[in-house]
């Protein structure tokens, strides 16, 4: 929990804005910071600018260096900052625990990789008539690069970015969620001050107006949120002509076929809806089950749910399956569902509730006779829920999984391998598994990115995940160097005749056109 109060501790003793930061799961104080206004902001996005030119002259090798650091950093203090993840966040021990690891391997993938994905290429001219001209793709970094993370995960979704950005050469400046900024303000403290890192990497704090200037002063954008707030960002983004890469809400669909294995898929649907208390962007927030297992399934699920244990632990033995919700505001939001569903028909199997006392946990709750009608089926709810909603066969499944503005991911479950692959295929989704659960997030080849709703771009995604962070420079060179060419002046009758049997000799395909000839009736 995060609120803002007034002290005065600003500089020569003037009141400024500060964020206070409450554990979730009990109230206590964590820490405050700032909120960084926009001069601010501009004063440290000229640091990072004036520092970017000599990191990207370190070149692969000196960059990959200082990301090795970063790695062994995050392998040394991951314990730490796990801790300070459960704080602010009021995570279980188990779920916090995930995302240091995370930055340890993206600081691994593009620090291998990033040489060799960001090398200049040498296309091959389109046709012979272009063999004399040398042709080159570079790729140019952008001198500075926003990243604007949301509350859910406050390492995990940066460290999803920075190390490509850093890798491709660009300075980063980042801004964290208002809720949960202490932990990866201990990231950047550690690049600067434990490593002695290049000035590239910087941090502000703040609400919406913070992060607003930050998309004033970049060049290039990543932010992950709501879809409500992206639309904002990609409006501003347009209006300054620059890039963005926008990872949205969404509301996954998991399809359970008749021949799956019900004992794995059961187990896939409560992870893959409790995880986190339900607050990931691929967290499962819709269900449709053929009608033949659909009983069985729900019976499997129903029982695993009444197993799952809701709590924060003190220390860092796991106690706990999943832990608070981040605020108020998000708990009303399941709340809201749950009791709309409950309004028009569906049945509460298990939860239903936020649970009585201290502490913003909600019980893990299954839904049943769920239809479109309801809101927990058509708006994200980002919290720990399952709505089961029965279907007559695969059809009806692809339709109503479809059935969305939203298209991030999404899973199929089945033991036909040709059968799944055909339901993949035909699901509006960045994303899909078959037989598996969001593991797409964790394969550094493949992209990370939505359709519609959930977003524009990608984060991650072999090459194309740090060649974003870069411009395109494309370079020719004339192998052969006349004193004139053909088209250029002055214009004539013999030059335009050369130029036209030159097109129509190299571009048809058949000789009689080759050789200027009629064409058969």
């Amino acid at each position: 929990m995060a609120t803002t109060a007034k002290t005065t501790t600003g500089p020569g003793g003037d009141a400024e804005d500060r964020i206070v930061v409450r554990c979730p799961a009990d109230g206590h104080l964590v820490g405050e910071v700032p909120v960084q206004t926009t001069d601010e902001v501009r004063a440290i996005a000229d640091r990072l600018r004036a520092a970017q030119p000599a990191w990207e002259a370190l070149g692969f090798a000196g960059r990959a260096r200082w990301l090795g650091l970063w790695r062994d950093w995050f392998l040394d203090n991951g314990e730490r900052l796990a801790g300070i993840v459960q704080e602010e966040t009021g995570k279980s021990w188990n779920d916090a625990g995930v995302e240091a690891p995370t930055a340890v391997e993206v600081i691994n993938y593009y620090a291998e990789h990033g040489e060799a994905f960001l090398r200049t290429e040498h296309p091959k001219p389109h046709t012979k008539a272009m063999a004399i001209k040398q042709l080159s793709l570079e790729y140019s970094p952008h001198r500075l690069v926003g990243v604007i993370s949301p509350w859910n995960a406050p390492v995990g979704v940066p460290a999803f970015d920075v190390p490509g950005a850093l890798m491709a050469g660009s300075a980063v400046l980042t801004k964290s969620s208002e809720w949960t900024p202490l932990a990866w303000e201990e990231v950047v403290r550690g690049w600067n001050e434990d490593l002695g890192a290049p000035a590239v990497l910087g941090s502000v704090t703040g609400a919406g107006e913070t992060g607003a200037a930050v998309v004033d002063v970049v060049d290039f954008l990543q932010f992950t949120g709501s879809a409500h707030t992206g639309r904002r960002i990609a409006a501003r983004c347009g209006e300054r002509l620059i890039p963005c890469s926008l990872e949205l809400g969404g509301k996954d669909a998991m399809i359970v076929l008749a021949d799956a294995d019900l004992e794995r898929a059961a187990s896939g649907a409560v992870w893959g809806g409790f995880f986190n208390a339900g607050q990931i962007c691929v967290s499962v927030e819709r269900l449709y089950v053929e009608d033949a297992v659909h009983d069985a399934f729900v019976a499997l699920v129903t029982e695993k749910v009444a197993a799952l244990r809701v709590g924060m632990e003190t220390g860092q033995d796991i106690a706990y399956d999943y832990g608070a919700m981040a605020n108020e505001a998000q708990i009303d939001i399941v709340d809201r569902h749950v009791a709309d569903a409950r309004d028009k028909g569906a049945r509460v199997l298990a939860g239903g509730a936020r649970r009585p006392g201290q502490g913003l946990f909600y019980e893990p709750t299954v839904l049943v006779d769920v239809d479109h009608g309801m809101d927990c089926m058509r708006e994200e709810t980002f919290g720990p829920t399952l709505p089961i909603m029965r279907v007559a066969d695969e059809a009806e499944a692809i339709a109503r999984a479809n059935d969305s503005e939203y298209g991030l991911s999404a899973s199929v479950w089945t033991t036909d391998r040709a059968r799944g692959e055909r339901v993949a295929s035909a699901l509006n989704a960045g994303g899909v598994n078959i037989n598996d659960m969001y593991i797409n997030m964790f394969q550094m080849p493949l992209p990370q990115g939505g359709w519609g709703a959930s977003g524009i771009g990608g984060r991650l995604g072999g090459a194309a995940g740090i060649r974003k962070f870069c411009r395109e420079r494309a370079v020719v060179r004339a192998r052969v160097a006349p004193k004139t060419e053909i088209q250029w002046y002055p214009a004539s009758n013999r030059s335009a005749g050369i130029q036209g049997r030159a097109t129509r000799f190299l571009g048809a395909r058949d000789w009689r056109r080759k050789l200027g000839l009629k064409p058969r009736p």
